[in-house]
């Protein structure tokens, strides 16, 4: 008999709080049980999200969850005996996304902000910081912010976060802008200004090759002069100060733009002459028909129209945590080795050697392709069915495992961080898993080999060989290389090892029913536990057997039987002739007339099993039973 300890399943932990601080994840901290060498936390919603994520301690995080949600979470302790019971759940919400920022610099002292609204938030927070130097932080319920008096041509940072309705802060997310700059040639302009003409609008003549508009209204129709606004009037000074832009076009319809600028005023002097100092920055313009492509996972490709005058593209992209920078005279540029999953703003700024770079140019944007997932683990469930494990950073991604063996390749999608793969016994598969967003899809992870457990055999056979022996017979099974079988009752078990399809079992006990039972091993080791239908010893041979003869020419058999209502057979062989009689619901003899005396008999009494087939393997007898007298001489021998 074989003895086997079996580890039981660790403690249930205790949580001690759960919190959310992305709007994907969250954090619970719980109390280590002894005896756990993991846990799994559970995470539910009322809409039937279902999650199971594995962790080595305290604190685990639960990751691919949606933003302002409510789930219930629980914690079960694991070792090799099993899981825990789930803990006591506690509640937790994970917090707001963030706002989608859009900056832009209408002028050389301005950076807007506009974001559509997020959903549950009740108010925002901007925080701008001037490059190595100021911070500002401003809180709005608006879904845009503007802020003024800034440094021209300065890089800003600008970080912004939603709150909901608890006070509870959501993600950040950084932008980066640049303020206007713009290099000035003067050109004086002369005007009479006469004592009626003093009012906030006048006219200012230009070259008819240029028309003009204010930065932050779109290009108007072509001008021979542009009208400005004044925008202080003063009893003795009209102060005329602001910034346009003027575009020139050529005769092939391409156009050149440049920054005009009102640097001085009028000042009220009656019947005299008024100078009017008009400032013309010829600048590249911005290009058209940029483009930003994701070419592989982590790198952009940038493309754009020619810009006529333009002798350099400087291009940033920046996702809040690093700028990248390209400097090429083709218009196209690849920004290779990004961080994966992250929203960056491109900037192309045309330049020439002389004025230097466009400032003014706005952004665009673009998601890198998602993290390549890490598997944790992939637990086999049952003989048909496993779970595969990942650690995902990913903002909204789905993820999908593909599992390659070498007749087939099975899939299985989620959105959380574990799924379930329906896979065939006895097989090998390579595992591996990807993640899906709206900017592309990822790298796969690394592959992790899987050997599923061998098949059990589909036929199974006992057979009762003699009184204490059996011999069970099996059909070969996909992937096993050895195998265990066993028969087991309250009276004893037996069991053998074997690497053939058959195994001659011993000390079985006669008038027993076994559980049968066969385990079968792959080369590697992996088990599968097969059961099958139950099998019942026969009753046991009688004992005892002795012959009377009787009134008549009758002749009785007797034997001592065990306890039970077996029904038996006696057979008399003799070299002129054969009898048989039978006893029924445990009797212990039976009788044969009409027996011819003066003859050797092979006496052979056994049990009849439930089919109703006669045992075989009982022991053989021989008797002489003589002519005169009243007894039969005994037993010559038994075989």
């Amino acid at each position: 008999m074989f003895l086997y300890c079996v580890p039981s399943a660790p403690e249930v932990p205790l949580i001690y709080q759960a919190y959310s601080k992305h709007s994907d994840s969250i954090t619970v901290e719980f109390g280590v049980v002894s005896g756990a060498t993991s846990y799994i936390i559970r995470a539910e919603n009322e809409d039937g999200f279902f999650s199971e994520s594995l962790v080595n301690t305290s604190p685990g995080t639960v990751v691919g969850l949606l933003p302002y949600t409510q789930y219930t979470l629980s914690v079960m302790s694991v070792n090799t005996g099993g899981r825990s019971q789930p803990s006591l759940t506690v509640n937790a919400r994970t917090v707001l996304v963030a706002p989608d920022l859009i900056s832009s610099s209408p002028s050389s002292d301005i950076i807007v902000i506009e974001w559509n609204p997020v959903d549950h938030a009740v108010l925002y927070s901007l925080v701008m910081i001037m490059e190595g130097s100021t911070r500002v932080r401003l809180n709005t319920s608006e879904t845009n912010m503007t802020f003024t008096d800034l440094q021209p041509g300065t890089t800003y940072s600008i970080k912004g976060n939603a709150w909901d309705p608890d006070g509870n802060q959501g993600d950040d997310i950084t932008v980066y802008q640049i303020t206007r700059k713009g290099l000035l040639v003067s050109s004086t302009l002369n005007r009479m200004c006469s004592h009626n003409n003093f009012s906030n609008q006048f006219w200012v003549p230009l070259p008819s090759q240029y028309f003009l508009s204010k930065l932050w209204k779109p290009i108007g129709p072509k001008m021979s002069s542009f009208k400005i606004s004044a925008f202080v009037i003063h009893r003795r000074k009209q102060v005329l100060k602001g910034q346009y832009a003027a575009y020139k076009k050529y005769h092939d319809g391409t156009m050149f733009c440049c920054i005009v600028t009102i640097m001085q005023f009028c000042t009220r002097i009656f019947g005299t002459k008024f100078d009017m100092h008009l400032s013309l920055s010829s600048v590249p313009c911005c290009p058209n028909n940029l483009s930003v492509s994701l070419i592989s996972t982590e790198t952009l490709e940038i493309s754009w129209s020619s810009v006529r005058g333009a002798e350099l593209y400087e291009t940033i992209a920046a996702d809040g945590s690093e700028w990248i920078h390209c400097n090429d005279t083709a218009p196209v540029c690849a920004l290779s080795d990004l961080t994966c999953d992250s929203l960056y703003s491109v900037v192309v700024r045309p330049c020439s050697e002389t004025q230097g770079c466009n400032n003014t140019c706005s952004a665009h944007t673009r998601r890198t392709a998602p993290c390549a997932p890490l598997i944790l683990n992939v637990t086999q469930v049952n003989s048909s069915t496993v779970e595969v494990f990942w650690m995902a950073t990913n903002t909204e991604a789905n993820y999908t495992v593909i599992a390659m063996g070498l007749t087939d390749t099975l899939t299985c999608s989620s959105s959380g961080t574990s799924c379930y793969i329906s896979v065939s016994c006895g097989s090998t598969y390579d595992v591996s898993t990807y993640a899906t967003t709206t900017a592309g899809q990822s790298l796969p992870s690394y592959s992790i080999p899987l050997e599923t457990g061998p098949c059990c055999p589909e036929t199974l056979s006992v057979e009762q060989v003699t009184q204490s022996m059996t011999n069970i017979t099996w059909s070969a099974a996909t992937g096993a290389r050895s195998y265990v079988t066993s028969l087991t009752s309250p009276r004893g078990h037996a069991r053998c090892h074997t690497m053939d399809t058959h195994c001659l079992l011993g000390c079985i006990t006669c008038g027993t029913s076994y559980n049968v039972s066969l385990e079968a091993f792959s080369i590697t080791g992996h088990k599968s536990e097969c059961s099958y239908h139950g099998f019942s010893a026969s009753a046991c041979c009688p004992s005892s057997v002795r012959l009377y003869r009787m009134d008549n020419n009758t002749l009785r058999v007797y034997w001592r039987s065990s306890p039970g209502l077996y029904n038996y057979t006696a057979d008399l062989h003799g070299t002129r002739s054969n009898y048989t009689c039978s006893a029924t619901n445990g009797a212990h003899g039976c009788d044969i007339s009409e027996i011819l005396c003066g003859e050797v008999y092979t006496v052979v009494v056994a049990p009849l099993t439930q089919e109703g087939s006669k045992v075989t393997y009982c022991p053989r007898r021989l008797y002489s039973v003589s002519c005169s007298g009243n007894t039969v001489g005994m037993g010559v021998y038994s075989y």
